[in-house]
């Protein structure tokens, strides 16, 4: 399903660019090292699965974090909103030390609850909960449905 509309962004993406490449099982591992060392965590096992297909996209406003650019040994096609150094963004506020940030839009944030194991949308600004889902490709899938809108 998140398959078929991440191939309707790449088919509608202009102006000769590409998305990024999967990223490697280096990078991969660079970043759960990373993630665990500087914001304490563990990587959600179907972001990991998503980002070794696609490192990180953006589109029409809706982001999805990727492998920080200077934990890359590859070469990127389109510029990578990192997942480490958003997180130390948004953990600036207390209350969202709560949430692993996954990715954004203007009107939302995707997050993953550690506590209970959730992924949710979160109402950007507010911070209230406004989708919950069942796993991460649940969450991917609506990113990429409302990306296409």
């Amino acid at each position: 399903m998140w398959e078929d509309n991440l191939k309707k962004i790449i088919d509608e993406i202009m102006y000769d660019e590409e998305v990024n490449l999967g990223a490697s099982k280096e990078e991969i591992d660079k970043l759960i090292v990373e993630v665990k060392e500087k914001l304490g965590v563990e990587l959600p096992k179907e972001y990991l699965d998503i980002i070794s297909k696609v490192n990180g996209i953006e589109f029409n406003g809706f982001i999805l974090y990727g492998v920080d650019e200077y934990l890359l040994e590859n070469e990127i096609n389109q510029s990578i909103y990192g997942l480490v150094d958003s997180n130390q963004i948004w953990h600036e506020n207390e209350e969202q030390k709560k949430y692993l940030f996954l990715g954004e839009s203007n009107i939302s944030w995707y997050v993953y609850e550690y506590k209970n194991k959730n992924f949710i949308e979160l109402d950007n600004p507010s911070g209230r909960e406004s989708n919950k889902f069942n796993n991460f490709y649940g969450m991917f899938n609506k990113l990429l449905v409302d990306a296409l809108m």
